[in-house]
């Protein structure tokens, strides 16, 4: 996977690589194709949409499971 060019800033930048595991998980349950190169510019608004959603709705299940002391996955 191509080094990411967004400008958004981690606040933990330790999680980048497990992030981009979740992104490639999100991507492959959706089937949407993740570009070689790291540019998003050609993937649709749809796919692209559909994965940040399924990425955030993920990521508030770990919250909601740490926070309530239950396990991951």
């Amino acid at each position: 996977m191509a080094s990411n060019r967004s400008s958004n800033q981690l606040v933990v930048p330790q999680a980048q690589q497990a992030l981009n595991q979740m992104k490639l998980e999100a991507a492959s349950e959706l089937g949407v194709q993740i570009p070689a190169d790291g540019y998003y510019g050609n993937v649709t608004s749809r796919d692209a949409g559909s994965l940040g959603g399924y990425i955030t709705k993920k990521l508030v299940q770990i919250a909601e499971q740490q926070l309530s002391g239950g396990s991951f996955r």
